[in-house]
């Protein structure tokens, strides 16, 4: 829905649509994980390192939005909601893509390939954490609207309704990581230690994301309850 805040058109670019773009740019990163990993496990090098890539300029590209955001949050006039809020809710954001930038880093870096033993279980893994993601982005849609009715009302509480959504989606990942951080300790005697200790940390950046994202979510809920 087109705003029709007078303020939007006296004070410049609407610094809530700015956030739904940085957050779109940062989905576009994440949704790239899923392709990696399938790369790995087929085994294609060549393509896990043209995605490892093509996320680094998407990592950038948001780093250069998050900067335009920066500018263009006012200083001087009243907003709906605290101006350090919507930076907190910036740097959230920001950090699913540093994160999933820190994945790809890590898998091009050391080379790495997938234990047959926990094949089965990456994929649905990453994608449950994709999916954490992708239901903040669509929380993050609502920003114009929110803005609209002063983050209260109707809005707010369909809003807070998705929130709740996004940190069961959040639960689910979780559980989908301990399973495979279940299924490595079962089989790590027969791996190579390093490997072990490298596929452990990327477990854990993998969640990382989906917990991103789930900050999103409580962090634009402490929004709503403020007002």
């Amino acid at each position: 829905m087109k705003t029709t805040n007078p303020l939007s058109r006296l004070f410049g670019p609407n610094p809530f649509s700015l956030l739904k773009s940085h957050m779109r740019v940062v989905i576009s990163c994440t949704e790239l994980l899923p392709s990696l990993f399938e790369a790995m496990i087929a085994g294609q090098q060549a393509e896990v390192e043209r995605l490892q890539k093509e996320i680094f300029a998407m990592e950038a590209e948001a780093d250069a939005i998050k900067k335009e955001v920066r500018q263009h949050l006012p200083r001087t006039i009243l907003l709906p909601v605290n101006r350090a809020d919507l930076i907190d809710l910036l740097i959230m954001q920001d950090r699913i893509a540093n994160t999933t930038q820190d994945v790809a880093g890590l898998v091009v870096e050391r080379q790495m390939s997938v234990p047959a033993e926990i094949e089965g279980f990456l994929l649905p893994f990453v994608q449950t954490c994709l999916d954490v993601c992708l239901h903040a982005a669509t929380i993050i849609e609502e920003l114009d609207e929110l803005l609209e009715t002063g983050f209260s009302g109707p809005e707010a509480h369909s809003v807070s309704e998705m929130i709740d959504r996004l940190n069961e989606l959040e639960d689910v990942s979780d559980e989908k990581g301990m399973a495979i951080s279940r299924e490595l300790f079962k089989h790590e005697a027969k791996l190579n230690p390093v490997t072990v200790i490298f596929w452990y940390r990327l477990i854990e950046w993998i969640g990382d994301t989906a917990d991103h994202a789930e900050a999103v979510g409580e962090r634009l809920q402490l929004m709503i309850d403020l007002r």
